[in-house]
């Protein structure tokens, strides 16, 4: 119990200082009072309604500073050393005031858990920062090659990897670690990283990678879908629709929830019509289209203009579609059944 409230506690600090950075810079004043108060009412609202005295009769009073939370959080960890969560909120704590602790207190997280690939990274990074001239030594190395070897899909191994390689005067191996991120990352990133890339490629007597949009479109164009959508000719001559009506182009699971994994919407006006759906066009950040081998597509004509379909709404004959695929859907709204 003691060292939750500690955990809890430094938590807390931690956030609140974080969020009242710039009030802090601007008025000191307020956000100290700000900051007492907030303080105050989340340990408030905790004691009231999370009940710690139902788990320890005689619980530890909240530490009332980040200094004394960590104090008390080290004590706990000396009581019992086995808290890996604790030993790597203790290097968070210490990263930017003290390094050479927060390298300590991760050394000891990396010991407890070997095969936990982010608190490997996080132990060479804090080696690097506590090293006067942040450079990544060799156990800093021998850990995040490790990693990579595991999950060579890890995007911070193989960036700081990659600045390893070129604090040793590698700069082509270190091109070749970071050359891969290209395809995980977004284009905003990928755009920021690839002179890195170039400035390597050069320092190691090698041409600039090609043209940018081959690779910062990569992951976004993977398994994209073009689609072509228009409205059957005799259902446009004898129905009267709305000039308002609006087109969605869908692409969702087969089978599955009726939540698109891409959707765009179009006026009326536009058919007949032709768009790409790729991960751009994903409404859940958690479900990509590049990650599908399959899916349904399928056209909504709605009056409405709502998103989620209405009675009165008309669909166009679905089609499954294996990916990547090769050639255009067609979809037309208002053809008759088969």
């Amino acid at each position: 119990m003691t060292l939750f409230v500690a955990i809890a506690a430094l938590l807390s600090i931690l956030v609140l200082a974080f969020v009242l950075r710039p009030l802090w810079r601007d008025k000191p004043l307020p956000a100290m009072a700000l900051f007492a108060t907030l303080l105050l009412a989340t340990a408030g609202l905790y004691w009231t309604v999370g009940t710690p005295a139902a788990l320890d009769p005689v619980a530890p009073r909240a530490p009332a500073s980040i200094d004394e939370a960590i104090a008390q959080l080290e004590s706990d960890l000396q009581r019992d050393p086995r808290q890996v969560d604790g030993w790597r909120l203790l290097g968070r704590a210490y990263r930017e005031r003290q390094p050479a602790k927060a390298r300590d207190a991760y050394a000891r997280a990396a010991a407890l858990a070997p095969d936990n690939d982010d608190i490997q990274v996080e132990y060479a990074e804090a080696r690097a920062l506590a090293d006067p001239q942040h450079r990544f030594d060799d156990e800093a190395l021998a850990s995040l090659q490790l990693v990579l070897r595991r999950s060579p899909q890890h995007q911070r191994a193989r960036w700081f990897l990659g600045i390893a390689q070129r604090q040793a005067d590698k700069p082509a191996e270190a091109a070749r670690t970071w050359e891969p991120l290209l395809g995980m990352v977004d284009a905003n990133t990928a755009a920021t990283l690839r002179p890195q890339i170039d400035a390597a490629r050069a320092a190691a007597g090698l041409p600039p990678l090609p043209a940018a949009e081959t690779n910062t479109k990569t992951a976004v164009a993977a398994n994209a879908i073009t689609v072509k959508v228009s409205l059957d000719p005799d259902f446009a001559s004898r129905v009267r629709l709305r000039g308002d009506s609006s087109i969605f182009v869908i692409a969702r699971m087969p089978d599955g929830p009726p939540m698109p994994v891409a959707v765009e919407k179009h006026s009326l006006q536009d058919l007949p019509l032709t768009v790409t759906l790729d991960d751009a066009d994903g409404p859940m950040p958690t479900q990509k289209l590049s990650a599908l081998r399959e899916v349904e597509v399928v056209a909504r004509l709605s009056a409405s203009g709502n998103a989620m379909r209405q009675d009165g709404d008309l669909e166009s004959r679905p089609v499954r579609v294996t990916l990547p695929a090769k050639q255009p859907v067609e979809l037309v709204i208002g053809a008759p059944p088969l």
